[in-house]
């Protein structure tokens, strides 16, 4: 072996290699973690109503680790997502010292039950509002097709001049709108729109046209509809005295 030149200079190649590879890992891993490459700057974008600086200040200063190279991304993103109005944030390098963070706040559209909001994208999350709201009432998991129906019952309603301000789903899909004139309409599970825009269009020029508080209006018959006024009395029968 000893007098094998040829096999000698592959070995000692191969070592040299070896020792070159670990240099530059050695040298890799000094220059990535070393301090002298800390994150100087966070610039955070974002069209933010209820997210305030001051949360993202305690955010970037005390959930933030790491140098420019160490830092990590998802651990960043998650950090400003425990904010409670961030729907999303995307974490992006910027050479040689800078973090650009774009922040998506949610936008409400609706109250979920007693706990909770319902965001513009039919999801669910949980933060603190003052804003007037309708409020939904349904299964876990219906939030996005209560938010598509809402969208289109404020489209149906319109010509009548009312909005919806609370809406039920029931387990067995049968919807129902409490209106912002204390009406509540009860629409079943086939042909919601449809009963929604005949009860638009009777409700001017027939149904508060009528001289009794109206609690109640169920447009699931086919050919017409139910109302229920409390202070509704019959008129006597014909022969009574």
């Amino acid at each position: 072996m000893w007098d094998n030149h040829q096999l000698l200079r592959g070995l000692a190649n191969l070592m040299l290699a070896a020792t070159a590879l670990m240099l530059l890992y050695a040298g890799g891993f000094w220059l990535t973690h070393a301090p002298v490459f800390p994150v100087k700057k966070i610039q955070i974008r974002g069209d933010m109503k209820r997210v305030t600086p001051e949360q993202l200040k305690f955010i970037a200063e005390h959930e933030l680790s790491g140098t420019f190279f160490t830092l990590d991304i998802d651990k960043t993103r998650a950090a400003f997502g425990k904010l409670p109005w961030v729907r999303d944030a995307q974490v992006r390098r910027r050479w040689p010292d800078a973090l650009d963070i774009s922040v998506e706040e949610h936008v409400a559209l609706a109250r979920w039950g007693e706990n909770g909001l319902v965001n513009t994208r039919g999801e669910r999350f949980d933060a603190a509002s003052d804003q007037d709201l309708p409020v939904f009432y349904g299964p876990a998991g219906a939030e996005k097709d209560m938010s598509e129906m809402l969208g289109g019952l404020r489209q149906d309603l319109a010509p009548a001049g009312v909005k919806p301000a609370a809406l039920w789903l029931s387990s067995r899909r049968a919807w129902k709108v409490g209106l912002d004139n204390q009406v509540q309409l009860e629409l079943g599970r086939n042909d919601v729109s449809p009963r929604a825009r005949r009860f638009a269009q009777y409700w001017k020029s027939k149904l508060a046209a009528l001289p009794y508080s109206i609690e109640y209006v169920d447009m699931r018959y086919p050919n017409g509809f139910a109302v229920r006024m409390p202070d509704y009395k019959a008129p006597p029968a014909k022969g009574n005295k």
